[in-house]
């Protein structure tokens, strides 16, 4: 299972004091949003993005399980369009009683399925390049 994806995009602006909602040099307001919809297109009801101190959260559910994806800069030594590196990442975590009763498999295959979707839609646009990490 993947660790998540790295790109670069030109598709995304740094907005004007974005990282003052979660930590200075932190950003992502336009990935994650550009994500969204993206995963909704795709028939994933995500909630509100969820601002994190490392990025934004998009929850695509909580019930049996969680299952999110995370997106974020990696670092924040360029803010111009096109030199900053994203990561994007799926997680699903599961409760350990829930473990116990055999639940992971379920969870594993839900994880396996959002994270090809997410690298399906970020293969298939253009102007986003996958970069090594």
């Amino acid at each position: 299972m993947s660790d998540g994806y790295h790109f670069k995009s030109t598709l995304f602006e740094i907005e004007p004091g974005e990282d003052e909602e979660i930590n200075p040099g932190r950003f992502g307001r336009q990935a994650a949003a550009w994500l969204k919809q993206k995963l909704e297109q795709k028939g994933y009801r995500i909630e509100d993005i969820i601002n994190e101190d490392w990025g934004r959260c998009l929850m695509c559910q909580r019930t049996p399980f969680s299952l999110w994806v995370g997106v974020g800069n990696i670092d924040s030594e360029s803010s111009e369009s096109g030199k900053i590196v994203w990561h994007c990442f799926v997680v699903a975590e599961l409760a350990f009683f829930k473990r116990m009763f055999g639940k992971a498999a379920e969870v594993e295959a839900a994880r396996g399925k959002l994270d090809a979707t997410l690298r399906a839609i970020l293969e298939s646009e253009p102007a986003i390049e996958l970069v090594s990490e």
